[in-house]
């Protein structure tokens, strides 16, 4: 049976919970998924309980990325991270090959995402990284790379 998660909570249940939150545009950003429930947790549970009932939303967990990983959504978080790149890059740098391979260049890109967005410096695609805003639309990075 599955352990009901409150305020005080601590752990992987809480930061999933909170992920879901980020991404349904309801708790803050990805610096909100700190694995502790808190008041702003709780807020948010509270809205979308109100907003939604308890219906299931289709979330998938997202795989955690790290070095040495090889895989389709490698390749498309690879291109994500090219298209964010916009007109400020100069013309001379090198874009972040889409071969679907997480090496130490896609590493150090995920580190500068992270730093960027306030969120732990780890070079590790987890839950905080995927839930990393983008585009103007407020889309995350976990949407964008379809997982």
């Amino acid at each position: 049976m599955p352990q009901t998660i409150q305020v005080g909570s601590t752990g992987a249940d809480v930061r999933w919970a909170q992920y879901l939150l980020v991404r349904r545009l309801i708790l803050g950003d990805a610096t909100q998924i700190d694995g502790n429930f808190g008041q702003k947790t709780e807020e948010a549970v509270k809205e979308f309980q109100q907003a939604a009932g308890l219906a299931i939303d289709g979330y998938s967990v997202p795989p955690t990325l790290s070095e040495g990983v090889q895989s389709p959504v490698v390749e498309k978080l690879q291109q994500t991270y090219n298209d964010g790149r916009g007109s400020f890059a100069p013309a001379g740098d090198p874009v972040l090959a889409t071969d679907g391979v997480y090496g130490p260049i896609t590493k150090g890109v995920t580190e500068a995402v992270q730093g960027a967005n306030g969120c732990a410096v780890d070079g590790i695609v987890g839950l905080q990284t995927w839930a990393i805003r983008v585009h103007a639309m407020n889309q995350m990075i976990a949407s964008v790379c379809g997982v």
